[in-house]
């Protein structure tokens, strides 16, 4: 079970297929979303590899103005499209489910996002690759924040250059960053 921390759905659950995927702890979304509290009203997200959802839920509960989730398995789509029409509301309709591969969806019409959460399955050593693709794809606004997940011991691969670490942590083996897009 994950909890919603803050915002219009603070405290609700839901539910995941854990064996599947690895959500982003309540510890860290509540570090993240204090990086992002200036900016998450009315932002326009991409969280590319949904999972459970937590990090793009989070962002609707704080006023973000549309979410875009991106999610390859089935089970874990399945389970995030039963939440959103549990929860209800504006909110939800503030959301969007694209079940498919993420560079895929990188692969087609490009839409502009403020805020995009990279939080890629480790093994995959996908993070350099689709942060080159929403670069050269026209995905970010100008000045937009990039949060991306990695292991800690591996650190962040080589990313697009216009792209500035502005904060970083560490919980466990997982090092979490925030990255703003100069323009």
């Amino acid at each position: 079970m994950l909890r919603i921390i803050g915002g219009t759905w603070r405290s609700r659950t839901w539910r995941f297929p854990a064996d599947e995927i690895r959500p982003t702890p309540d510890r860290v979304r509540e570090t993240l979303f204090n990086w992002l509290a200036p900016g998450i009203s009315g932002a326009r997200c991409l969280d590319l590899f949904a999972g459970s959802g937590a990090l793009g839920l989070e962002a609707l509960s704080r006023g973000a103005s549309r979410v875009v989730f991106v999610e390859k398995l089935p089970g874990p789509a399945r389970e995030l499209r039963r939440t959103l029409s549990l929860w209800g509301g504006e909110r939800a309709t503030a959301a969007h489910i694209h079940s498919g591969d993420a560079l895929a969806y990188l692969a087609g019409q490009p839409e502009v996002f403020d805020v995009v959460f990279l939080d890629p399955p480790f093994a995959a050593g996908l993070l350099g690759q689709v942060a080159a693709r929403l670069e050269a794809g026209a995905w970010l606004a100008p000045g937009a924040l990039i949060y991306a997940e990695c292991p800690a011991r591996e650190g962040l691969p080589q990313l697009p250059t216009s792209w500035l670490v502005s904060k970083a942590g560490r919980a466990g083996e997982v090092g979490y960053h925030l990255l703003r897009r100069t323009p």
